[in-house]
């Protein structure tokens, strides 16, 4: 487990997450950060990077803060994922901010903010998750 990771999260380094690079700085219940650089195998035809990128990061920094939370008592899957694309990126790294909004008994509410170096928003969008219960 890598230092800072305040709860043990599933192995999330392989599939769409090695694919794109992430790096989780931050895990908790209550945050998850993760960063990446923006590389032209993430850019859509005009050079910028895919607004798909940005959605894919929104999602997994709200599943895994969702998951770090519902711990044992179960699961959870995005049921709905609402992301604003603000400013162009083509390169250098960026950061998402996760936070819940809402956590309740059947679902959660995360937002996610995505900076880059300058601190600048870029995109945000949040997600609604559905809590599974391992019953």
């Amino acid at each position: 487990m890598e230092e800072g990771f305040a709860v043990e999260i599933p192995d999330v380094t392989g599939g769409l997450v090695a694919l794109l690079g992430l790096t989780f700085k931050e895990a908790s219940p209550d945050r998850v950060v993760i960063s990446w650089q923006v590389r032209p195998e993430l850019h859509q035809p005009y050079g910028i990077l895919h607004g798909g990128v940005y959605c894919s990061v929104v999602e997994t920094a709200a599943s895994v803060g969702g998951g770090l939370w519902l711990a044992d008592r179960g699961t959870v899957v995005g049921v709905s994922n609402q992301t604003d694309f603000l400013r162009a990126v083509r390169d250098g790294e960026l950061t998402a901010v996760g936070t819940p909004v809402h956590r309740g008994r059947s679902q959660q509410l995360w937002q996610v903010e995505i900076t880059d170096a300058d601190d600048r928003l870029v995109a945000r969008g949040q997600v609604r998750l559905q809590n599974l219960s391992r019953d």
